[in-house]
């Protein structure tokens, strides 16, 4: 029997752990017209009123970072049908910008995000929750990579950081919410036959 509703997946892990990449290739696999990607990162709180060396010292591993009402409300809406203009975030600035992307509702929504089977509202919203464990040693050389290459960071802000508030705070809000996973996914978005698993779960959710 179908679900009333569209689908949502919940996809999270610590920073590194390769969520996204399974969150892309989950998408990729059922095709643009079956499934759409939301990531957690693009409902970041909007920190205009802070001078940018306060921004960049702000806690963006933590809860309070986000905007949950809105992430909430535009997930509920695209599992109903209805098109939402999600926003875009400048992490150079760690400001939201002015423009936004219009997408469309599809029969599943997959939703990546550290954080996001710490929330209720959208736990109770997933029709599947996985959960992907990768060593914090590879997790912190991907974030490193990533940091340095696409958000022009310094190895120094990004160890600082690191230290500061994103192990700590992986340790206090996202390896717990493990617990309320259905699946587990080792080794991130290498495990090839595990994506598959994924995909047909999914497949038979529809």
């Amino acid at each position: 029997m179908k679900p009333a509703r569209n689908v949502l997946i919940g996809i999270t892990g610590g920073t590194g752990s390769g969520k996204t990449t399974i969150a892309r290739e989950v998408c990729r696999t059922l095709g643009s017209e079956t499934a759409v990607l939301l990531e957690q990162d693009s409902y970041y709180l909007d920190l205009e009123h802070l001078p940018f060396e306060q921004r960049s010292l702000a806690n963006f591993d933590h809860p309070s970072a986000f905007d949950w009402g809105l992430l909430v409300e535009q997930v509920s809406d695209l599992l109903a049908g209805r098109a939402i203009l999600r926003l875009v975030y400048d992490f150079h600035s760690h400001l939201r910008t002015r423009e936004t992307v219009r997408v469309e509702p599809r029969r599943v929504t997959v939703l990546e995000g550290i954080l996001i089977l710490g929330n209720e509202a959208l736990r109770n919203l997933m029709d599947l929750r996985v959960y992907v464990a990768t060593d914090a040693d590879i997790r912190l050389l991907r974030r490193i990579q990533r940091d340095i290459r696409e958000r022009g960071r310094t190895l120094e802000s990004v160890a600082e950081q690191y230290l500061t508030t994103v192990r700590p705070m992986h340790a206090r809000f996202v390896e717990p919410s493990r617990e309320y996973a259905d699946i587990v996914i080792p080794e991130g978005g290498h495990n090839r036959r595990a994506i598959a698993s994924l995909v047909a779960g999914i497949r038979a959710l529809l």
